[in-house]
């Protein structure tokens, strides 16, 4: 009899309950899945090949030429009990929202996934996109780097003047209390590794050796701007890094002279200061320019009143640590209370300042300190700034002659080595997150309007800096007092 009512289609209305027995759990025929004996349409689905009708226990498929729900159930035979000898083989996982006719035919029951009209053909790729790396560590193109000299278009400036700021309001004074305030917070939040990498890649944003778009490639007609240095048509830009370098030092001198506390809190600065000057040393980041602007900052004479260690007549050769800084520190004219007060308290870093930082700033200042690509991420450019700017090398003839060709000779060297440079500069950003509010606290218009306020700050360039240098000389006096 049960038989017979399969063989039968005719009477399988008559028998509901036989139809609601079919259930994933017994595939049973799983090869005529849609294909009914007597519709000859079905005969042309069952051709239909299984790589076309993906089914995998986890992905559910959206069937391509569904058949009613009918047909379906008189097509499973479930409680006869036959199963195939040979399972079908496990289709391959390929996505089932690829299909391209899915939107031309109404959803039916049988899907087990609704069919979304704006999710097909769409590729994980395209639906969450991956954010684009910063513009320090994109690659450079070869053809820009292999570039030839072109004729320059214009003057070139990689320091932005009216950028807005998130810590000066449109009009400010100078030296506002609750910006320094901020400011002080702000870089004791970090430690001098990470606002070593902080000035250095502002350090090469002014210099131009990271962020050069092409427009600014073609105007300038070189690649870098450590090539438009020493070019006739780069005089803008060695003026803005000469500012940058004495700006970046009044600022640093700021840091210390500003501190009207107890005397350890001048100490803990000079000693912040020592210690981002050895995170910037070649070896470490490598932000020369960066290390200038610091070193000149503790060697300026509102601060240490010292020119060096011939002036001093002290020599650190056959002598202790201990005792060479007891001989150094004697010959100190300005804050020697604090520099006494940082040996002291910080001896490691008093020692590191006067054996290691101090002979190594006279070196680069003479051009003969380390300049190789690998140790050194941006080159020392201000002796070269300066003399291709007409300052006079100083010292005696003999010697400046021989200081100058050295200078001459690294500037060749530095034009020569600059797409190294850029390579070296951006492996040390390589994964890099900068703190917008420090990065903005290193940039030379930020600090500008910091010293002079909004309207001092388009005063010309010399008359700033020697109104600001008597300003720090007035508070050396009040914090030190000569006997």
């Amino acid at each position: 009899m049960e038989k017979t009512l399969l063989a039968n289609p005719g009477t399988t209305a008559s028998c509901p309950a036989r139809a609601r027995k079919w259930s994933n759990s017994q595939p049973a025929d799983l090869a005529h899945m849609g294909r009914s004996r007597e519709d000859p349409t079905g005969m042309r689905a069952s051709t239909m090949p299984i790589s076309a009708l993906p089914r995998t226990s986890s992905d559910p498929v959206l069937l391509k030429a569904p058949a009613p729900l009918g047909t379906v159930a008189n097509s499973l035979r479930a409680s006869d009990g036959q199963l195939q000898a040979k399972a079908p083989t496990k289709p391959p996982r390929t996505p089932s929202f690829e299909l391209p006719d899915a939107s031309e035919r109404p959803p039916t029951y049988c899907e087990l996934v609704p069919r979304v009209p704006s999710v097909q053909g769409t590729s994980p790729s395209q639906s969450s996109p991956e954010p684009e790396a910063p513009w320090w560590e994109a690659e450079e193109d070869e053809e820009e780097e292999n570039r030839c000299f072109t004729r320059p278009q214009a003057e070139i400036s990689f320091c932005p003047h009216d950028a807005p700021s998130c810590l000066l309001g449109p009009q400010n004074r100078p030296l506002e209390p609750q910006v320094l305030h901020t400011l002080r917070g702000l870089f004791l939040e970090h430690h001098p590794g990470s606002t070593a990498l902080h000035l250095l890649l502002v350090d090469c944003q002014a210099t131009g050796l990271l962020g050069v778009t092409r427009d600014q490639r073609g105007n300038m007609g070189v690649s870098s701007g450590l090539e438009l240095l020493t070019l006739p048509h780069g005089h803008h830009l060695r003026l803005e890094l000469l500012e940058r370098h004495q700006t970046l030092a009044l600022a640093g001198a700021l840091a210390v002279l500003g501190c009207s506390g107890p005397l350890e809190e001048r100490a803990a600065a000079l000693r912040g200061l020592v210690e981002l000057a050895l995170a910037l040393r070649p070896g470490a980041v490598g932000d020369l320019p960066g290390l200038a602007a610091v070193m000149g900052a503790l060697l300026m004479p509102q601060v240490r009143g010292e020119q060096g260690l011939e002036e001093a007549g002290v020599r650190v050769t056959g002598k202790t640590g201990e005792e060479a800084c007891a001989g150094l520190f004697s010959q100190v004219s300005r804050l020697e209370h604090t520099w006494r007060q940082l040996r002291r308290s910080h001896t490691e870093a008093a020692l590191a300042f006067e054996q290691e930082l101090k002979p190594l700033m006279r070196a680069l200042d003479e051009g003969a300190g380390p300049c190789d690509p690998g140790e050194v991420a941006l080159p020392h450019v201000a002796p070269m700034v300066r003399l291709l700017e007409g300052e006079e090398v100083a010292g005696p003839l003999d010697e400046s002659c021989e200081r100058l060709l050295r200078t001459l000779h690294g500037a060749r060297h530095m034009v020569r080595d600059a797409p190294k440079f850029r390579k070296v500069a951006a492996q040390r950003l390589r994964g890099f997150r900068p703190n917008p509010e420090l990065r903005e606290a290193l940039t030379t218009g930020f600090v500008r309007r910091l010293l002079w306020g909004s309207r001092g700050a388009g005063a010309p360039r010399a008359e700033r800096f020697e109104k600001f240098q008597r300003v720090l000389g007035v508070l050396s006096q009040r914090l030190e007092p000569d006997r």
